[in-house]
């Protein structure tokens, strides 16, 4: 492309597709220009530099998808599981001088939001702290002595009783403030690519200490709060680890704590499910070997050149496979399952090609990424490779457009038809066991993804409709329907959504979500929340969430589901919050064309009574 015409369509006369393919930036922004202008000459530069003719080639065919293109001259990598507990406690440095360990609860969640802002732009994607309540739990506990030892000094008169009773109830407050203001602080740091808020997830709920209890009770009860005048906060995502024995009965430790969060996600969306009992998920060993979720599903654990621990680790890049693509080109089920395996093959080449090239950066391009953040950089020197560290991270293998393909194919999609349910069951697994078989050749975390598909929806159906035309039910309408995904208008009970695509979650290693689609009745109804939880437990899911619309009147606040104009006052100005491939957006304005004609067609599910 040249200037001129790079000019024309991004300054100039910008379309909504070419500046929303995020909708949590603002395209149309200074900033959202200039990196837009940035990443399209990156990715021309990877295109000429850094691709193989067959990579370059399957790219200019609509076959495959590079994800984060305009990143990959830098030679950074995706997304990372931080080690909170470890920074707090040793203290780090950044680029201008060194920061002290964390002495108290509130100085620690500061911290906790300033070391994401710091690692954020040495990637360039999402972040994520695997054990929330294991790693604060210890800072709780400072807070509390801090607490007992200053009312032990003013009321020496007083029982133990009564003066730890006295500090207990100060130190909660003092941790709901502090959850109050990390809350606030991860919602308005615009520090990611110089110009939207980074993507933070936070995985917690399996700490049964005192201390751990109380950081949980006192972080739902803040994000039931909302922000300053009862918004919703958008971040950080927050994933709740639902653990038998731990917090799914009622009898164990945490359960109050796992009821407290299904009363939270009916008000705010959020926290998602994480289920440590799903065969793939079940771990006995110590904290940081519990699975844990980055941003909308992605999913880092097994581990081919060490310990299996989500700390310090991370995926390093993924690419995706246009399945609607390939069933158009082949029309037949034989020459499918031959065209997935030649161009998964070669995903996996370029995504090794790409391994190879990040792996030969030095650890002083991003020095507080392997200073700090990946297991393993604290002993690479500034001008060492990063491949020693880099070794622990995972490759995926993405793909798009299941419930499309099958049409194609068979007829219908994986909701209509057993026959088309296992036959995409077979093709995720052939995509699955070439992964594995590239991990044993190379000894490197190949894994496959679900992919979180946002610009990509409609950029692949796009191209498709130029070349085979308008498809009922397959190009007829502007987006590919994510991953292995029943399509968003199909008709089905909660049980029978989660039912059908369980068993994808378990080839997935690299990530996975289900999401079932509720009215907004769910925010009075916990009891329901947690119907839809448990039968996500039973059937397998690995990870799960539940969607409903969040509407609030921004004249009154009044807070229920509207269509055009508030019930009670009559304002117009209406705050709907939804959620688009795994994050919440509170305005659907920057949401590219593709993704509001798929929140369009979405259709709510029976409610989990009715699908029993």
């Amino acid at each position: 492309m040249d200037v001129q015409t790079l000019y024309e369509q991004i300054v100039e006369h910008p379309s909504t597709d070419e500046m929303q393919e995020n909708a949590n930036v603002d395209g149309k922004s200074p900033l959202g220009k200039l990196n837009r202008l940035a990443a399209v000459t990156a990715k021309q530069m990877m295109q000429d530099m850094l691709l193989s003719a067959e990579a370059k080639q399957a790219l200019a065919e609509n076959i495959i998808y590079i994800h984060d293109a305009d990143y990959y001259v830098t030679g950074t990598t995706t997304c990372v599981q931080l080690p909170l507990g470890r920074l707090l406690t040793d203290g780090f440095t950044m680029t201008h001088g060194s920061i002290r360990p964390a002495q108290d609860i509130r100085s620690a969640l500061a911290l906790a939001a300033i070391i994401m802002q710091a690692n954020q732009n040495m990637q360039h994607g999402g972040q994520s702290y695997p054990m929330f309540d294991f790693d604060l739990a210890p800072f709780v506990e400072k807070t509390f002595q801090r607490q007992l030892k200053k009312i032990r000094e003013l009321v020496p008169k007083w029982s133990n009783r009564r003066k730890r009773a006295y500090a207990m109830s100060e130190t909660y407050e003092l941790t709901y403030q502090a959850c109050e203001a990390f809350i606030h602080n991860t919602n308005s740091m615009h520090s990611r690519g110089g110009g939207q808020v980074p993507f933070i997830s936070i995985n917690y709920g399996t700490d049964t200490s005192t201390f751990g209890r109380l950081l949980i009770r006192a972080l739902l009860e803040a994000t039931r709060a909302g922000l300053g005048k009862g918004e919703t906060p958008i971040f950080p995502i927050q994933i709740f680890k639902v653990k038998t024995g731990v917090n799914f009965q009622s009898e164990d430790p945490n359960y109050d704590l796992f009821q407290l969060a299904t009363e939270v996600t009916g008000k705010r969306l959020f926290p998602n499910f994480a289920f440590l009992d799903a065969p793939f998920n079940q771990s006995t060993g110590t904290p940081d070997e519990e699975v844990a979720y980055m941003g909308c599903r992605t999913r880092v654990l097994e581990n081919r050149q060490g310990r299996a621990s989500v700390v310090g680790r991370g995926n390093l890049s993924f690419t995706s496979l246009n399945l609607v693509r390939l069933a158009l080109m082949t029309q037949s089920l034989d020459r499918m399952f031959e065209a997935v395996t030649t161009y998964t093959t070669l995903i996996c080449e370029q995504l090794l090609e790409r391994y190879h090239y990040q792996a030969n950066r030095t650890a002083d391009e991003f020095t507080f990424l392997y200073r700090h953040i990946w297991r393993g950089g604290e002993t690479l020197a500034g001008s060492d490779r990063v491949e020693p560290v880099l070794r622990q991270g995972t490759l995926s293998v993405g793909f798009i457009g299941l419930a499309e393909a099958l049409i194609v194919l068979t007829g219908q999609h994986h909701g209509e038809s057993e026959l088309a349910h296992g036959i995409g069951q077979a093709l995720i697994r052939l995509i699955r066991t070439i992964a594995d078989q590239y991990g044993e050749k190379t000894g490197l975390n190949f894994s496959v993804l679900a992919t979180p598909a946002e610009g990509l929806s409609g950029k692949f159906t796009v191209a498709d409709k130029e070349q085979f035309g308008v498809i009922e039910r397959v190009t007829d309408k502007p987006y590919y329907t994510n991953s292995f995904h029943l399509p968003v208008g199909t008709n089905v009970t909660i049980r029978e959504k989660i039912r059908l695509e369980a068993p994808f979650h378990a080839l997935c290693n690299g990530g996975h979500i289900t999401y079932v689609e509720t009215d907004g009745a769910l925010a009075e109804n916990p009891e329901a929340i947690e119907d839809i939880v448990r039968l996500m437990a039973e059937s397998g899911i690995g990870y799960g969430s539940i969607n409903h619309p969040i509407d609030r009147c921004l004249t009154c606040r009044t807070e229920q589901t509207m269509e055009q104009a508030c019930p009670v006052c009559g304002g117009e100005e209406i705050e709907r919050i939804r959620r688009i491939t795994g994050y919440l957006v509170g305005t659907m304005d920057r949401w590219n064309p593709a993704k509001r004609a798929e929140e369009q067609d979405r259709v709510k599910h029976a409610a989990a009574s009715d699908s029993r």
